[in-house]
């Protein structure tokens, strides 16, 4: 396999508190930080893509223009007419983050509906990264051509990294919630769930059992984040084990913490460090992004913090 990291998702308009009670327009999205923060932690040798679809109009050729300035492979994004891009704002009290969306008409929702794109998109991979964002916003059709497209692409050699990231509003419902998030586990290698939402989904009571649950549909590894607690790992290579994360002090904005976590991981196990080793690495990452307002926290890299 190319030495290609692919993340697909729903890339939106994101406006961020400021300073002053204004908001910071910017781009972001689950899995396209993820493919930002890869991006920085690959070496140069990988190359790094994105996998979406966006309209026709001005703000839809400034997010591609955007996402191809930060090195971003481009070509697996479809244009699709009359459509444009979703839209989301961040409010903040105490670090905690919720969110305000405007994606009626984005056309990341219909990304999932030409088999043939999607084939064409993951050919090739090494790594293909997806969330459970990235299911909900479809429907329950186009859910299985994606999920289906991602088997073939693993039976091919692809190693599929699922982020379970969990967004209870988008879904029709919690038994649907559910079905979708197991349906995503089931065609991944990896998965990387958190534990406070495993509770609110699955209602489980130990992080090891969110384990035997997603290792019971086909995963070779997972990583299972609780906050400040301590990640459960397990792989069916090197088996179980627990790391603490470092101590953070104060957190400023928690958004992508777990998109920078999963970066973190999978960048380090693509490069050969094992599960622990890749955690501790996910975990300090994370931990700087989240003192930091906004989803992207180029700083860290420009002083030489994590890298």
């Amino acid at each position: 396999m190319a030495k290609s990291f692919l993340a697909i998702g729903e890339c939106m308009v994101e406006m961020a508190p400021a300073e002053g009670g204004l908001f910071r327009m910017g781009f972001a999205g689950d899995t396209f930080n993820c493919a930002w923060y890869a991006r920085r932690l690959l070496p140069p040798d990988w190359s790094v893509g994105y996998a979406t679809a966006v309209g026709d109009d001005a703000v839809s050729a400034d997010m591609v223009a955007f996402i191809a300035g930060q090195g971003i492979d481009t070509t697996a994004i479809r244009r699709i007419g009359g459509r444009t891009v979703g839209l989301y704002m961040i409010s903040l009290k105490d670090g905690e983050r919720s969110f305000s969306y405007w994606r009626g008409q984005s056309a990341a929702r219909a990304m999932a509906d030409d088999p043939a794109w999607l084939d064409t998109a993951f050919a090739g991979r090494e790594v293909i990264h997806f969330s459970g964002i990235t299911l909900a916003i479809l429907s329950p059709a186009a859910r299985e051509t994606l999920c289906a497209a991602l088997a073939r692409a693993r039976a091919a050699g692809a190693h599929v990294a699922f982020d379970t990231n969990l967004r209870p509003r988008l879904w029709a419902g919690a038994d649907d919630m559910r079905a979708g998030l197991m349906q995503g586990a089931a065609v991944a290698d990896t998965v990387l769930p958190s534990f406070d939402e495993e509770e609110i989904a699955f209602g489980e009571t130990t992080p090891d059992a969110a384990i035997a649950r997603y290792r019971d549909t086909g995963a070779t590894t997972v990583v299972v984040k609780n906050g400040a607690a301590a990640c459960h790992l397990w792989s069916r290579d090197e088996g179980f084990a627990t790391v603490a994360p470092p101590p953070v002090g104060q957190v400023v904005d928690s958004t992508a913490a777990g998109d920078s976590f999963a970066a973190g991981f999978l960048a380090a196990r693509a490069t050969g460090d094992d599960m622990v080793t890749a955690t501790g690495k996910a975990a300090a990452l994370a931990g700087e992004v989240i003192r930091r307002r906004g989803a992207l926290a180029p700083d860290i890299f420009e002083k030489g913090g994590e890298t």
